[in-house]
């Protein structure tokens, strides 16, 4: 044996390359489980607010793995290129992971916890065709929530009011109508020319809740009063997507109303 050849240290594995793979494991994990929480509750395996706890902890193992990844990236030399690589994957699949519920925390804070909007707080327009639904999925109740309600409204939403036009209320009903028939996501239209009203669906992107939208029209003088109120299936809180909904559909609605011939 040379002199060399005593002297010569044979490099063990990097732990910085240990640390890439824990945390590429623990980022998979990590988003199975924010996949797997709203799936399981779309399939009725649990119920919304378990899917929630899920992808809190999922958020929980995320942050982990995005600390070993940037532990990792101090050591910048003693990585390879397929370990810095493994280390950027998993702090980009961390970002999404805690970014969604950390957005959803933050709406839920800066929203009221209210989840039925309407433009008639002392007579909301009612429902009807979706309570056979609403009774299958032990929903929320269709019956409004009173002053406290109304009170939290016009506190963050005083904006919403009912739109009201010259128009006679059948042919504010036909407006109404093709208006919601034309609003994006929009499911389920049902209409009641004979009472004036329409009801429809919406469901949300990620965990597919369902929110139920009900339109009326009802004479005023010699036009019409249009009325709308959404509610919210399951949650007490809606992030304010209710109240989103009702003035998208308004703004929609009057745009129709201004270039409809008198």
């Amino acid at each position: 044996m040379t002199v060399d050849e005593t002297l010569t240290v044979r490099p063990s594995r990097p732990v910085g390359g240990f640390m890439t793979a824990g945390a590429g494991v623990l980022a998979l994990v990590a988003l199975a489980a924010f996949a797997a929480a709203p799936a399981g509750w779309r399939l009725g395996l649990w119920y919304y607010t378990v899917a929630f706890a899920i992808m809190r902890y999922a958020a929980y193992v995320a942050l982990v793995a995005a600390a070993c990844s940037i532990s990792a990236l101090c050591g910048w030399r003693r990585l390879s290129p397929s370990h810095r690589a493994v280390a950027f994957a998993t702090l980009a699949v961390a970002v999404v992971v805690v970014y969604v519920p950390w957005y959803y925390a933050r709406l839920a804070a800066t929203t009221p916890p209210i989840h039925d909007i309407t433009t008639d707080i002392a007579n909301p327009p009612p429902f009807w065709a979706v309570l056979p639904s609403r009774a299958e999925e032990n929903a929320n109740p269709v019956e409004y929530g009173g002053p406290a309600v109304a009170k939290l409204q016009h506190l963050y939403y005083p904006q919403v009011a009912p739109a009201t036009t010259t128009l006679p209320p059948r042919t504010a009903f036909a407006v109404a109508l093709a208006t919601a028939q034309s609003m994006p996501g929009w499911i389920d239209v049902i209409a009641e020319p004979e009472a004036w009203r329409i009801e429809a669906s919406q469901e949300s992107f990620w965990m597919r809740f369902t929110d139920d939208v009900s339109i009326r029209v009802s004479p005023d003088g010699a036009g019409s009063r249009i009325d709308v109120r959404s509610l919210s299936r399951q949650g007490r809180g809606d992030f304010g997507d209710n109240a989103a909904r009702v003035e998208a559909y308004l703004d929609a609605l009057k745009a129709r109303l201004a270039s409809t011939p008198r």
